[in-house]
């Protein structure tokens, strides 16, 4: 009887979206530098780190002889088996990777789960935690 009178605390979810605190582990996230590149050199730290070996990645050298940096070629996550731990993300030494906000992600099938490159870099970033990486 003690839980009728209590507030509901249902939401609208696709009109209303829970907030949740800056300090949330989301899904992991590649983060694009300011020429919309990945920042990832692949030197796969976040690879060997990580636990349910749920990344992927495939190393290529950059086109343009002038870095010396090599980027990923193939670069996935699968979420079927990603257990948000954020490992990866303390593992990179160039802040390629995060942890988002998001928690959208769904699929029919296992092959749906596993995200490419493209993807991983389309994940929104939380606004309120772009500004804490500036300072």
């Amino acid at each position: 009887m003690r839980f009728i009178f209590r507030k509901k605390s249902t939401l609208q979810y696709p009109e209303q979206k829970k907030t949740f605190p800056v300090g949330y582990r989301g899904v992991p996230r590649l983060v694009a530098d300011k020429m919309d590149q990945e920042r990832c050199v692949a030197c796969k730290l976040c690879e060997v780190v990580c636990p349910p070996v749920a990344i992927y990645i495939e190393a290529e050298e950059h086109p343009d002889p002038t870095y010396k940096e090599r980027r990923p070629k193939v670069f996935q996550i699968d979420f079927g088996r990603c257990i948000n731990c954020g490992f990866c993300e303390e593992a990179c030494p160039v802040e390629a990777i995060e942890m988002s906000q998001s928690v959208e992600i769904v699929g029919e099938s296992r092959e749906e789960l596993v995200y490419q490159k493209e993807a991983l870099l389309a994940i929104p970033e939380d606004p309120r935690r772009k500004h804490l990486r500036n300072l």
